[in-house]
């Protein structure tokens, strides 16, 4: 992503395969493996999920994923595979996710700085983990996907309460209570 003053950031970003949720690891203008690792010991150290459903992790060949980046998981006892070269639909769920990103949200906001992009993704991927459906896993968004859908109830016998989230960009609708 690049900034209003043309300084170019990167964020790490974490995609449960099953569930389709994200988790933002870091946002930094200088990616390098030792900020990597770090992030990575800091996710395995915040997730709120069972170990036990992480057995692999796919990442690509970039030059900022090194050795120590692949030791953190393989302490927490996951596998670590790496994609194969020039190969992008081989890690396809996370260009999704980049492509999503962008055409929701970086496409229509200007991104002032590192904190600025890192308190706006943090947002969006709440909304995306909380309330945005998902096709691929039956309109429901990775916060239920784990459960039984919802009972359908009928909406004209109820208000509905408009939220704006960044700025109005993206509106969640709740009943009013």
């Amino acid at each position: 992503m690049d900034t209003v003053n043309l300084t170019r950031l990167y964020a790490l970003i974490m995609l449960e395969h099953g569930s389709r949720r994200a988790h933002l690891l870091g946002v930094t203008a200088n990616p390098t493996g030792p900020w990597t690792a770090q992030a990575a010991r800091n996710f395995l150290m915040d997730i709120d999920t069972d170990m036990t459903k992480l057995k692999f992790l796919i990442r690509d060949r970039g030059g900022q994923f090194t050795e120590a980046f692949d030791t953190v998981f393989a302490d927490a006892n996951v596998r670590v595979l790496k994609s194969p070269p020039q190969a992008p639909k081989a890690n396809a769920h996370c260009e999704r996710l980049i492509g999503t990103l962008r055409r929701e949200l970086l496409d229509s906001m200007l991104i002032l700085n590192e904190r600025h992009l890192r308190r706006t993704l943090t947002r969006y991927l709440e909304h995306y983990n909380t309330a945005r459906p998902h096709r691929s896993i039956g309109q429901l968004c990775p916060a239920q996907a784990e459960t039984r859908p919802p009972t359908p109830i009928n909406l004209a016998s109820h208000q509905l309460r408009r939220r704006a989230i960044l700025g109005g960009l993206i509106n969640e609708y709740q009943i009013a209570s």
